[in-house]
């Protein structure tokens, strides 16, 4: 039966995935250097934040384990948009997996500068707006409003034809609106979630690990937390939500995927087990099999829609 398994997943305007793994932005870099991962379990690869011109990103130390997850403040280090058209694209044009841009900035015009490098370069899927990256200066400014979040994706709609997902941050009162906001603005789809906002304290130096203070937590510490957020968003929205957020196992994976999920991003655990992508995607399958289910499409338990509050 696993001939018949159909676990490609449509992200829009023509974005179409073999699989619903793909690994999140700041995890893989840009693709070329994770010889341990079997890119024919992905679905899609999504890059590093990247930006109008080239940064260095935050000092050392920028990243910091915790109990159960992993603390970073790395702060958009990447070589800029224009490198990443005329030498990275090139090569992603000759891969069997769709490559998505993560796209950073710190005002509205970086994002549509980005937008319009990329907008008809070769080897580029689509993008991924940055609206709630928590470890640079102006980095949650987009996402904790839905109104600005709704200018950004809407200016940025305006300049490309790819598709386009919006990351939406978990640190806001109420997620829904602000995904309400991008889908009504024209975005494709929502990534759900970026980091939170934490901190850890070298007890013995008495001062902050990282040395901006403080920087985005990911790993199994944050996995409750954003699978609820993905719960909420798929049934409030009628884009596809791409559930983020401690994903380690299959079980983890088929648990965002029951909420609704279209797909997932791995990120954290590429650190750990960069086999896991392997492992997860062929446990989904296995997970079809065994219940005798043929698509993904099958697997939400609540496909119910919220409606909007009036």
């Amino acid at each position: 039966m696993a001939e018949l398994l159909d676990l490609s997943v449509d992200l829009g305007r023509g974005l179409r995935l073999r699989s619903p793994v793909m690994v999140a932005s700041g995890t893989f870099g840009y693709g070329f250097d994770a010889p341990l991962v079997d890119r024919t379990a992905l679905g899609a690869i999504v890059t590093k934040g990247t930006t109008p011109t080239a940064r260095d990103g935050n000092a050392p130390t920028r990243i910091a384990e915790t109990a159960s997850g992993l603390l970073n403040a790395i702060g958009l280090q990447n070589p800029g948009v224009d490198q990443v058209a005329r030498l990275y694209a090139p090569v992603w044009a000759q891969w069997d997996v769709p490559v998505i841009v993560n796209v950073a900035g710190d005002a509205v015009e970086d994002y549509i500068a980005v937008a319009r490098r990329l907008d008809s370069t070769a080897g580029v899927a689509g993008m991924e707006l940055n609206i709630s990256c928590p470890n640079v200066a102006n980095g949650l400014q987009f996402g904790l409003d839905p109104r600005m979040a709704a200018h950004v994706t809407a200016s940025v709609r305006a300049v490309t034809r790819l598709p386009l997902l919006v990351k939406l941050t978990p640190n806001v009162t109420d997620i829904v609106a602000v995904g309400r906001a991008v889908e009504d603005a024209g975005a494709d789809g929502v990534s759900a979630i970026n980091t939170y906002v934490g901190m850890a304290i070298d007890v013995h130096r008495r001062r902050p690990v990282l040395s901006g203070e403080s920087g985005g937590l990911s790993g199994p510490a944050i996995k409750p937390l954003a699978l609820h957020a993905v719960w909420q968003l798929a049934a409030a929205l009628s884009i596809p939500v791409v559930g983020i957020g401690g994903i380690m196992t299959a079980a983890d994976a088929l648990e965002f995927l029951l909420a609704g999920a279209a797909a997932v991003q791995l990120g954290t655990v590429n650190y750990v087990r960069p086999q896991a992508v392997r492992e997860i995607r062929d446990g989904i399958a296995a997970y079809l099999e065994e219940h005798d289910l043929r698509a993904l499409g099958a697997l939400p338990i609540r496909p119910v829609r919220v409606e909007a509050h009036v």
